[in-house]
């Protein structure tokens, strides 16, 4: 299964925030679109950045509430893990497991597309099981 097929049943949304947004905008943002990250990105397409939710609450406990009112760039993750929308989808768990990365943005051409997050990966994998146990079923009761 391709990356693709997973965009296909969890929708193309990618929610962005320009790199001089502050952490506070992002916190809005996040409770917003009630998601845990959001890809950093001057345009809406190339991908400078992404920042989780874990970003804020690692970067407020060392410098404190300051942190709050500083951009985004101060806390994000420059250099991006990023898949493609013809790649294996269990290549990209595997990645995500091994890097500990739960966001991954996809890209096709230079321009973000999607981003898929480790619950849509299981999701979609729970989802092929139950298919091949249904298919599996119904061949032994024929």
């Amino acid at each position: 299964m391709k990356i693709s097929d997973v965009v296909k049943s969890k929708g193309a949304d990618v929610v962005t925030l320009r790199p001089d947004a502050t952490v506070s905008e992002l916190l809005r943002v996040l409770a917003e679109h009630n998601i845990g990250a959001v890809v950093v990105s001057d345009d809406g397409e190339a991908v400078s950045g992404i920042v989780s939710e874990r970003d804020v609450v690692r970067h407020l406990g060392r410098a404190g509430a300051e942190i709050l009112e500083q951009p985004v760039t101060h806390i994000m993750t420059a250099e991006v893990h990023t898949c493609s929308l013809g790649d294996e989808i269990e290549e990209l768990a595997g990645a995500m497991t091994e890097r500990r990365i739960r966001h991954v943005p996809v890209v096709e051409d230079g321009r973000l597309t999607a981003i898929v997050t480790i619950g849509d990966v299981v999701k979609h994998r729970i989802s092929q099981l139950q298919d091949e146990r249904d298919h599996l079923v119904g061949y032994i009761n024929q």
